[in-house]
């Protein structure tokens, strides 16, 4: 069950659901407020809460909506892109053979055919960027795994718009946001040691940060360095 309640000049997603505890989170693009709550949670007290944490909610959607997002991007010779933090030139080039992408030093070489629109291109460098993130991926969930003493089920690369991962703790899956190719590795394994934590303990609690400070203990500068990197246009 979901009710749309207004306080001030923000409206509210409320969304009833088999927990125990609320959960308040404030999501790109625009800030849009979601709260999750018990079943049997009044509305009034939804709204009591929602009070008590107006200051925070104010300061998130600030940020959030203050936060840079990178310009769109048309898959042409000249424009930037990013790779696990490091920035390339993008060289176009045509060719009969299987569209491809090559990454050297300074350059992401795209191949495609003669004519490809820029839906096109930007669908070949794409499935070329989900292709390196999974094969990092490959190697450092299974490490780990090992480290915290967990087993995931399966995990999944997607375009997410709110997240940059996420876990189901029953299905033991997670899912990645594919922005994280964009990002340096060492945000990319912050977001798998804490998707993976959630495996142990679901929800954000005391257990959870303890978690987290035993096996990456530099998170709180990891999550502040990637919630202030520019946004991805596509994604956002």
């Amino acid at each position: 069950m979901t009710d749309i309640i207004k306080i001030g000049d923000m409206e509210l997603e409320v969304t009833r659901k088999d927990i125990k505890n609320v959960h308040l989170s404030v999501n790109p693009p625009d800030g849009q407020i979601r709260l999750s709550a018990p079943k049997d949670t009044r509305l009034d007290v939804v709204r009591a809460y929602v009070l008590s944490k107006l200051t925070w909610i104010r300061h998130q959607r600030e940020h959030i909506l203050n936060q840079k997002r990178e310009t769109p991007r048309e898959y042409v010779s000249r424009e930037s892109h990013y790779v696990w933090g490091k920035r390339y030139l993008m060289q176009v080039e045509t060719t009969t053979e299987k569209q491809h992408v090559i990454k050297t030093h300074q350059y992401i070489q795209l191949y495609v055919r003669k004519g490809a629109n820029r839906d096109q291109r930007a669908a070949v460098y794409y499935e070329w960027a989900k292709d390196i993130f999974k094969s990092y991926l490959d190697k450092i969930i299974p490490e780990w795994e090992e480290k915290i003493g967990v087993k995931t089920n399966a995990y999944f690369i997607q375009k997410m718009k709110t997240k940059w991962g996420s876990c189901n703790p029953r299905s033991k899956n997670i899912r990645l946001n594919t922005e994280l190719v964009k990002k340096p590795k060492h945000l990319v394994e912050y977001v798998v040691v804490h998707e993976l934590i959630h495996l142990i303990e679901p929800r954000h609690n005391k257990k959870f940060i303890n978690l987290l400070d035993t096996h990456y203990p530099s998170w709180r500068e990891a999550r502040k360095e990637l919630n202030e990197l520019p946004l991805g246009f596509v994604e956002w």
